[in-house]
């Protein structure tokens, strides 16, 4: 019996559209905080001086320890904004599909 609900999940065009729709999502949040990290690796290979410019006259915090920390940060949002859409859009998606499987 199982085998006949995973067969028509497979076949179903909603879940060929849903897997689709969530791996392209992944792969762009994906894209985007490797860029993030790429940039940031970038800006200290090539110009590291920028990064060593203390953020006020007489301060011991440089430049690149808050890019460094609102990098961290944007991977936690990242996180959280893939985490929302997966627990309310697919989630809702998912669930349809599988009431219409055990049809």
């Amino acid at each position: 019996m199982h085998e006949n609900i995973y067969q028509r999940i497979q076949e179903n065009p909603r879940f060929k559209e849903l897997v689709a729709k969530r791996g392209r999502f992944a792969w762009l949040l994906s894209a985007v905080i490797l860029a993030a990290y790429f940039a940031f690796i970038l800006l200290i290979a090539f110009n590291p001086g920028l990064l060593g410019i203390p953020l006020r006259e007489g301060s011991a915090t440089t430049w690149g320890i808050p890019l460094g920390v609102g990098i961290i940060i944007l991977s936690f949002v990242l996180t959280g904004v893939y985490v929302q859409r997966a627990n309310g859009e697919f989630d809702r998606i998912t669930q349809e599909i599988l009431k219409e499987a055990q049809q």
